[in-house]
C-alpha cells in the first residue's frame, strides 16, 4: 500500500493520499467477475482441481477486499480529523501572548535579561496593529507556570503563543523561539537568533517581523516601518535599562521605585538618544508621586514631565509615551489635553489596554461611571490582567456599588494574595460596606506587604475607629505623625485617617494641603464615597471647582 510517514515535534504521522488508494485498489483488480462460479455435477478431476484453486483465489480477494475497507475507514476518519485541524489552521490569528522567556544561562543574576527581552519582544510585537499582543502584566502572571500551552493561551485570550528561551554568554545572546497556535498545539515555526547583545534591538525587530509573515496580518507602510527600525545600543546601556525595568515591575513601593530610576539614569547617562529609558523613568516617577509610595508628587511629576517629553522627542509614535503624558495632564487637571493624549494612545496602538484603562479613569473622575466600565471591560477584553479587578473594582466603590467591588477586588486577590496595592483597595470598599473587621485584617496585611505605606496606615486609621479599637487608630496617626516630622508624608493619608476618626475641621485643612501638593487624591473629589461628610462645606466645593470638577 502507498504510505508515508511525517515526523514532526510532537508526534508522528502516517497517511495515504485518497488518488493512491484507489489506484492501489485498480492496480489489485478487485471486482465481483472474480467471484467464483457454481461447480456441476460432474467435471473432469483437472478441471476440479482448477476450480478449486479459483475458489481459494476468491475467498483471498475478499479477504483483501474486508481488509482494504478496514484501511479506508481508518483513512478515511483521519482525513476527517486531519480537515479539522486544517479547518483551525487556516483560521487568521488575532491575538498572540508571548510567555516568559526562560533564562537557560545557568545563573540566576540573568533573570533580568530574561524578563526585559520578554517585554520589549512584547513591545515591539504590539506594533501590529492587525493583531492583539496580550500585554506584560498577563503574561508574566505565568511566568514557570505548569500549564499547557493551550490551557495558558485560553486564560489570557490569545490564539497563538511565542515561547522561548534566552542563553547569555558574554557579550553574546540566543533567543530561540517558536510560534503555536493554542487551538491545535501545531508550530508554526521555529528558530533561533543569535546576535551580539549591541545588535539586540535588531533581534527583536526581526522576530517582529518574522511573526508578521507568519500570522499573515497586513501591514500599513508605517507599522512595517516600525517593525524594522532598529539601531545598536551598547551591552552597559541595555543592561542597565533591562535592570530598571526589572527592578520598576518588582514593587510599587518606593525602596523599587528608587532603584529603577537609578538604573534608568544609567542607561540615560550613556546613551541620551535611547528612548526606552526615559519612558522607564517616567514610569517610575508617576508611581513615585503617589499616595501609595509617599514622595510629594510636584517633583515627582516634573522629573516625569522632562522623561516622557524627552522620550516622544525621541519617538514620537510610543502609545506608551501618550498614555503617560495623558497621566500627567490629568494628574495637572488638564482634562481636555489628558483625553487628547489618550485617544492619541489608540490612534496609535488600537489594542492598547492601558490607554482605556487611562479613559475610563478619567470618566470616573467625571463621574461617568458607566462609561468608565464600558472603558475598563473593554480593556479587560484586550487584556484580562492588565485591566482587571482592580480597576473594575475601584469604577464600582466609587459608583458606591460595594458589594459588586469586593467582588471584583477579592477575585484579583485570589490570583495575587500578597498584592498590597490590591489589598489596599480592598480596605476601602470594605469598610464603606461596613465589613471593618475584614478591613482591619486586609489593611494589615497590606501595611507589612508594602513596609508601612503612609497611603495604607491613613486608612487602616479609618478601619480600627470603625471597629472601636480607637487607641490602635491614635497610635497609628502618631506614627504618621512621627514620620512626617522627619521626612515628607502625602496630606492624603492624614484626609483618610481624620475621615475615619470624624473629625472632618481636621480633614478639610489636610485635603487643602493635599490640593496644595496637587495630590492625586484630589482628582476623586467629586466621586470619592469618604468625601460625603465633607460636601456640605463651602470650602469643599471651591477645591472641586479649582481642579475643574465643579
Amino acid at each position: 500500500m502507498p504510505v508515508h510517514r511525517h515526523l514532526h515535534d510532537k508526534r508522528g504521522s502516517v497517511y495515504a493520499l485518497s488518488s493512491e488508494l484507489d489506484a492501489w485498489l485498480k492496480s489489485r483488480k478487485i471486482g465481483v467477475e472474480d467471484e467464483p462460479e457454481e461447480l456441476p455435477e460432474a467435471v473432469p478431476q483437472k478441471v476440479e482441481d482448477d476450480h478449486r484453486s479459483k475458489i481459494a483465489s476468491g475467498v483471498s480477494r475478499r479477504l483483501v477486499i474486508g481488509l482494504a475497507v478496514a484501511v479506508l475507514a481508518v483513512l478515511a476518519g483521519a482525513y476527517v480529523r486531519a480537515r479539522i485541524r486544517a479547518g483551525n489552521a487556516t483560521e487568521p490569528i488575532k491575538s498572540l501572548a508571548v510567555l516568559p522567556l526562560k533564562n537557560l544561562s545557568g545563573d540566576p543574576s540573568q533573570e533580568y535579561l530574561a524578563d526585559g527581552l520578554t517585554e520589549a519582544l512584547i513591545g515591539r510585537i504590539a506594533n501590529i496593529q492587525g493583531l492583539r499582543v496580550i500585554s506584560r502584566t498577563s503574561v508574566m502572571r505565568f511566568k514557570d507556570s505548569k500549564l499547557s500551552l493551550p490551557e495558558l493561551a485560553k486564560a489570557v485570550g490569545a490564539d497563538a503563543v511565542l515561547e522561548g528561551s534566552v542563553i547569555r554568554e558574554g557579550d553574546r545572546i540566543r533567543v530561540s523561539a517558536q510560534l503555536i497556535r493554542a487551538s491545535t498545539d501545531t508550530h508554526l515555526f521555529s528558530t533561533t537568533y543569535d546576535r551580539e547583545l549591541q545588535q539586540v534591538l535588531a533581534l527583536e525587530s526581526d522576530v517582529a517581523q518574522d511573526i508578521a509573515r507568519k500570522v499573515e496580518v497586513t501591514l500599513s507602510g508605517r507599522e512595517r516601518s516600525r517593525l524594522a527600525a532598529q539601531r545598536t545600543v551598547s551591552p552597559e546601556v541595555y543592561e542597565s535599562y533591562l535592570k530598571g525595568r526589572f527592578a520598576l515591575n518588582r514593587s510599587q513601593i518606593k525602596t523599587s521605585l528608587e532603584e529603577s530610576i537609578r538604573y534608568f539614569e544609567d542607561a540615560i547617562g550613556k546613551d541620551p538618544s535611547f528612548s526606552p529609558a526615559y519612558l522607564g523613568l517616567a514610569q517610575a516617577y508617576q508611581a513615585l508621586g503617589t499616595v501609595y509610595a509617599g514622595e510629594p508628587p510636584e517633583g515627582t511629576r516634573k522629573k516625569m514631565f522632562e522623561a516622557v517629553q524627552r522620550a516622544l522627542q525621541l519617538d514620537p509614535e510610543s502609545a506608551a509615551g501618550h498614555v503617560l503624558l495623558g497621566y500627567y495632564y490629568q494628574a495637572s487637571w488638564n482634562w481636555t489635553e489628558a483625553e487628547a493624549e489618550y485617544r492619541r494612545a489608540l490612534d496609535l496602538n488600537p489594542n492598547d489596554a492601558q490607554a482605556y484603562d487611562s479613559l475610563a479613569y478619567w470618566s470616573l473622575c467625571h463621574a461617568r461611571f458607566e462609561e468608565a466600565l464600558q472603558y475598563a471591560r473593554h480593556g479587560r477584553q484586550l487584556d484580562p490582567f492588565t485591566v482587571s479587578g482592580i480597576d473594575i473594582g475601584d469604577i464600582l466603590f466609587h459608583a458606591h456599588r460595594y458589594n459588586e467591588s469586593i467582588q471584583e477586588l477579592k477575585a484579583a486577590i485570589s490570583v495575587e494574595p500578597d498584592n498590597a496595592l490590591t489589598l489596599w483597595w480592598l480596605g476601602f470598599p470594605l469598610i464603606a460596606n461596613h465589613q471593618s473587621a475584614e478591613a482591619v485584617s486586609t489593611l494589615e496585611k497590606s501595611a507589612l506587604l508594602s513596609h508601612r505605606s503612609p497611603g495604607v496606615l491613613g486608612v487602616l486609621v479609618h478601619a480600627y475607629v470603625d471597629v472601636g479599637r480607637r487607641e490602635d487608630a491614635l497610635r497609628v496617626l502618631s506614627e504618621l505623625k512621627e514620620r512626617k516630622s522627619r521626612g515628607f508624608i502625602p496630606a492624603g493619608a492624614f484626609v483618610n485617617a481624620y475621615l475615619g476618626l470624624g473629625d472632618k475641621e481636621e480633614a478639610m485643612k489636610w485635603l487643602e494641603q493635599a490640593y496644595r501638593e496637587r495630590s492625586t487624591i484630589v482628582l476623586l473629589l467629586k466621586v470619592h464615597p469618604f468625601f460625603d461628610p465633607l460636601r456640605s462645606d463651602p470650602r469643599f466645593a471651591e477645591l472641586q471647582r479649582h481642579v475643574g470638577l465643579g
